[in-house]
């Protein structure tokens, strides 16, 4: 990728052994840990693609992708040949697959087999733009911790998004930022780059249990939301970068308008009731770390878990 004076220049990795199929997620997470993050100023940097029978926007998306240190494709045992779609359009790239359902938990196996120093969250519908990630990456080496992505600031746009979704987003976004005294402008928009040392902070749900068809709060579609109410809970540096959000390559969008919209809302109320058992914890001198994955009880019992 093409650095002016005053950006960052992204680390290339040492081309890796191409995948041949699926790299086990023992073989991956040492291989993380093997490489400890660190903040400088010029950050390894990992871009975490979840895939869910996407092989034909793969096959055009990670050739756009900027030579960083790794890009890490999470498949949700794809049947349409993602590890040699990936193969052949990125040679070099990481294929895992991930151990559950969901996009949450795509994410978290990816969260946690990546070896760079900040993490790029992608979409692989060709959605998000390959050239704005130096921003995001920027943005961090610039003091921030999470950079979030917004379609509404000045820069930002859609090619994408309906009326209606973008009132709700309004909406949702309101909320928000009463409940965590956050400042965002775009809640609903999941291209966003952190620093990889606050993967622990989250508190994400784990990946290895329970295995199979068992979905915990947090592994589908409301991660995104669970992430950013965290990183507001937290009091971390969060910086807004303005992008624009482009059309689907192919395929039908997964994204329904009501459904999500209020997934989205439980999912706040959630996070919000987290942090106020937790303050009150403190508060009683009481507070012990919470349960990965804590989520209300009636709130559970009441939505279930979302679909994939």
């Amino acid at each position: 990728m093409p650095t002016s004076k005053d950006s960052t220049a992204l680390t290339i990795m040492d081309s890796p052994s191409p995948v041949t199929d699926y790299e086990s997620l023992g073989d991956a997470f040492a291989f993380a840990a093997a490489h400890p993050p660190r903040r400088g100023a010029d950050p390894r940097v990992t871009i975490v693609v979840p895939a869910k029978n996407e092989a034909a926007n793969l096959r055009e998306v990670l050739p756009e992708l900027p030579p960083v240190h790794e890009v890490l494709v999470v498949d949700a045992d794809s049947g349409d040949g993602t590890p040699e779609v990936v193969r052949a359009a990125r040679p070099g790239a990481r294929v895992i697959r991930q151990t559950r359902r969901g996009k949450g938990n795509a994410l978290a196996c990816g969260f946690l087999a990546a070896s760079g120093d900040v993490i790029v969250m992608f979409d692989a519908d060709g959605s998000a733009d390959p050239a704005e990630i130096e921003r995001f990456v920027d943005a961090l080496t610039g003091g921030a911790d999470f950079a979030k992505g917004t379609r509404f600031a000045p820069g930002g746009g859609s090619h994408d998004i309906t009326h209606l979704r973008a009132a709700g987003n309004s909406g949702l976004n309101k909320l928000s930022n009463t409940f965590f005294s956050a400042g965002f402008t775009d809640l609903c928009y999941g291209y966003n780059a952190f620093w990889r040392d606050l993967v622990p902070l989250l508190n994400l749900p784990p990946v290895f249990a329970p295995a199979g068809e068992e979905m915990l709060w947090g592994d589908g579609f409301e991660i995104e939301t669970v992430i950013n109410c965290r990183m507001a809970a937290l009091g971390l540096w969060i910086t807004e970068v303005p992008s624009v959000e482009r059309a689907r390559l192919h395929g039908e969008t997964n994204l329904r308008t009501f459904s999500d919209g209020g997934r989205v809302l439980r999912t706040l109320v959630a996070e919000w009731q987290r942090v106020g058992r937790q303050r009150r914890s403190r508060r009683f001198g009481l507070f012990t770390p919470e349960p990965v994955a804590d989520v209300p009880a009636p709130l559970a019992l009441d939505t279930g878990v979302p679909e994939a």
